[in-house]
């Protein structure tokens, strides 16, 4: 995959990242290349390859942008977590360098579509009173599946599954299936499971008309909504940038300490 054309995207909202982008576009410029430089606010099209500084939200905001046009992104971890993320600040230039060399692969991740709205990791449908419970209707391909009380549904991909549905109690997906999981948020019943259903399938939601409720997309925008949501797997899908030694059940076990023996003192 030979790249020509290269921008680097930033969140100046989060501390330290100009001064992170200022040196990664210090060590891209020294090895030739062309470089543009851009605000989270700011994204525009036309490159080969986008470099991300931020936290997990900076990053989703950057794949759903750039899913459109197939352009691979890579994350430089800049928040708490930074499970999207495949570099930390002190590794960039090893990063590069291994990018350069070619020592990566493109990995295609599954978006959610609900009109004119997409999402990486997840759909949350909840009702605008946060104080109350709501009834949610929930159908598969047309068909009638069961009405929660609860205090909101998560509709997740496998990417999203190790975010808001995981809190919720939703299981871990490996980002390789092709599959979303639904989620019900604190449901008033105990025989109310989560339910992975294929990515091929119609989810539609449906609510209380006399209530208002709100969409949130990868937990960034929120939208006032009336009327049934429907779901379904987007047209396109984000083009994440790994390296080579990359691997899902290490992140895992290093970033949220999956399985982890508790640390006993002496």
């Amino acid at each position: 995959m030979k790249m020509k054309n290269f921008a680097v995207c930033y969140n100046q909202e989060i501390s330290h990242s100009v001064e992170i982008k200022d040196k990664l576009v210090k060590i891209l410029l020294a090895k030739g290349l062309s470089v543009d430089v851009l605000d989270i606010d700011g994204l525009k099209e036309g490159f080969d390859f986008v470099f991300v500084i931020g936290g997990d939200g900076t990053i989703l905001k950057t794949a759903r942008f750039y899913a459109k046009y197939k352009t691979p992104i890579f994350g430089i971890n800049l928040g708490r977590l930074g499970f999207l993320s495949q570099s930390s600040k002190e590794d960039i230039e090893k990063s590069v360098d291994e990018i350069l060399e070619g020592h990566f692969i493109i990995e295609d991740r599954i978006m959610l579509q609900s009109g004119d709205f997409s999402a990486l990791n997840d759909f949350v449908i909840k009702g605008q009173d946060m104080g109350r419970t709501s009834r949610f209707s929930l159908k598969i391909n047309d068909k009638f599946v069961c009405d929660y009380l609860a205090d909101g549904i998560i509709v997740s991909t496998p990417t999203g599954s190790t975010a808001y549905g995981l809190s919720a109690g939703g299981p871990v997906l490996s980002p390789s299936l092709n599959v979303f999981e639904i989620v019900p948020i604190c449901p008033h019943t105990l025989n109310a499971r989560p339910i992975v259903v294929p990515d091929c399938e119609k989810i539609t939601v449906s609510t209380d008309l006399n209530s208002k409720y709100v969409l949130s997309t990868d937990g960034q925008e929120l939208y006032e909504i009336s009327s049934d949501i429907v779901i379904e797997k987007s047209l396109y899908t984000a083009k994440l940038a790994l390296l080579k030694n990359s691997e899902f059940y290490s992140i895992l076990r290093n970033k949220l300490h999956w399985a982890m023996p508790p640390a006993y003192e002496n």
